[in-house]
């Protein structure tokens, strides 16, 4: 992004900001109106002296006069108060930072006006400096104290957690969403994150995240954890030097000799142990980012890069990496688009399914009727080749403004992955079934193609094997 461009998109951020629209009888008073105030107004949580008390607190926070130490300590004392708030009083202090602490507006437009006079000239380059440092708001320097404190980065991690779901329904906060994910971007980025593995030898605190956070295949138990930690197993983690023993996502890999199909054999806990000396592939069958108030911060497609080449240096003779992933939004897609797949049928193909399924003509009805047996259909059912063909379409055909609709897919094959091979009643767990009809996928990462596949997948053209392909009508 050039400079014009940069400062553009920040004006026209700063502008609905700028100069809060007056209340209505309706609307909630901006912050302004309530620190004036003497008396609180239903819904609001705080009063306006105690709003003044924590906005004299924040002020002290971000105090330039003050050393970082002093900050992160005062910083400590609004962090033990948030602790003890109610969601209500919480909302007040995040309008208090997004309302109190905002640039300054007389110098951005200022340092705009500027900037403007002197475009073109030699003087533009400093003019662009000044404008950038208009731009940079007390709110800034204040989450940059927070994280002083030992324990800050946490904080802010799971504030950040808790206002994201008010986001759509309180259009003020926004500017706070944008600054802490700004920071966080530069904080979690990769050169400060630690590949760790995680071992059955790893503090039991640590094991019990695995089973908190755990987002594709639930833990069930101890020796469930147990088998996923054992010797032809691995699991990676990154983690922040802030955040010692709290992983921001880790992987769940298996090391065994074939493309596996099923993710029952993986969870067997009665299963004998691969012999690890005679492993070919890698299979990744579970990713999980742990803080929802890293959302939006990617750490998923370095993840793999890395334990990739762990796994390269630590076992030579491992020569394919894929992952068995779930198909999350199949069963959905296909209730919306069966009866569009139906049409495309050849006439001969279709009056099969129909006599396969009971009706004349089929429709969506009766496509997803079957789907509720579909572990009993045979391999060469109409009814389950034609669901085959449909799982073709979604992972290989559909785009949502250019990018794969599944957000599995999308997250693989943006790593430059392919789709290798679809898996009947491979995930037959009721999730599974409800979900994907039980179907999974194998994505490959192709060591030598991933540029070319990620090239693909981003002109829109999703890389399949010839397997799949065959199955697209």
């Amino acid at each position: 992004m050039n400079a014009t461009d940069w400062i553009a998109r920040s004006l026209a951020l700063l502008k609905p900001a700028a100069k809060p629209p007056a209340a209505t009888p309706d609307a909630p008073r901006p912050m302004a109106e309530r620190l004036r105030a003497t008396l609180r107004r239903e819904p609001e949580a705080l009063t306006p002296s105690a709003l003044r008390r924590l906005l004299a607190q924040l002020q002290a926070v971000v105090d330039p006069h003050v050393s970082e130490a002093e900050a992160g300590r005062r910083a400590q004392k609004v962090m033990a108060w948030y602790g003890t708030a109610t969601a209500p009083e919480r909302r007040d202090l995040w309008l208090l930072l997004v309302e109190q602490f905002a640039p300054d507006a007389d110098e951005v437009r200022a340092a705009r006006e500027h900037y403007d006079a002197v475009h073109g000239t030699a003087d533009q380059g400093a003019a662009e400096i000044r404008l950038r440092s208009a731009f940079i708001s007390p709110r800034t320097r204040m989450l940059q104290r927070f994280a002083v404190d030992p324990q800050g980065l946490h904080f802010l991690v799971d504030l950040r957690a808790e206002l994201l779901p008010q986001l759509k329904s309180e259009r003020r906060l926004q500017p706070l969403d944008a600054e802490l994910a700004a920071l966080f971007s530069s904080w979690f980025d990769l050169p400060f994150l630690e590949l760790r593995r995680i071992s059955w030898d790893s503090p039991a605190s640590l094991i019990e995240k695995l089973i908190k956070y755990e987002a594709v295949h639930d833990i069930r138990s101890w020796a469930d954890v147990k088998n996923r930690l054992d010797s032809d197993r691995r699991c990676y983690g990154f983690f922040h030097p802030r955040m010692q023993n709290e992983p921001l996502i880790f992987v769940e890999v298996a090391l065994i000799d074939h493309l596996a199909g099923g993710i029952a054999p993986l969870l067997d806990e009665q299963a004998a142990v691969h012999d690890i000396g005679k492993a070919t592939t890698a299979i990744f069958y579970s990713i999980s980012n742990t803080q929802t108030g890293l959302r939006g911060v990617s750490f998923g497609d370095s993840l793999i890069k890395r334990v990739v080449e762990t796994l390269r240096a630590e076992f030579p003779k491992l020569k394919q990496f894929a992952t068995l992933s779930p198909i999350p939004g199949f069963r959905a897609w296909l209730a919306r688009n069966a009866d569009g797949m139906l049409a495309r049928m050849p006439d001969k193909a279709r009056a099969e399914l129909g006599r396969a399924l009971g009706a004349k003509a089929p429709d969506a009805g009766h496509v997803l009727a079957a789907t509720e047996h579909v572990l009993t259909l045979e391999e060469k059912s109409p009814a389950r080749q034609f669901l085959l063909r449909c799982a073709a379409e979604y992972l290989g055909r559909e785009l949502d403004q250019g990018r794969p609709l599944d957000p599995v897919a999308r997250f693989h094959l943006g790593n430059g992955a392919r789709v290798e091979r679809l898996n009947w009643a491979g995930d037959p767990s009721p999730k599974g079934l409800k979900q994907s009809c039980g179907l999974m996928v194998n994505y490959l990462y192709d060591l030598r193609r991933l540029d070319k596949h990620r090239a693909m997948t981003a002109a829109g053209n999703i890389p399949l094997s010839s397997e799949v392909e065959r199955w697209l009508l």
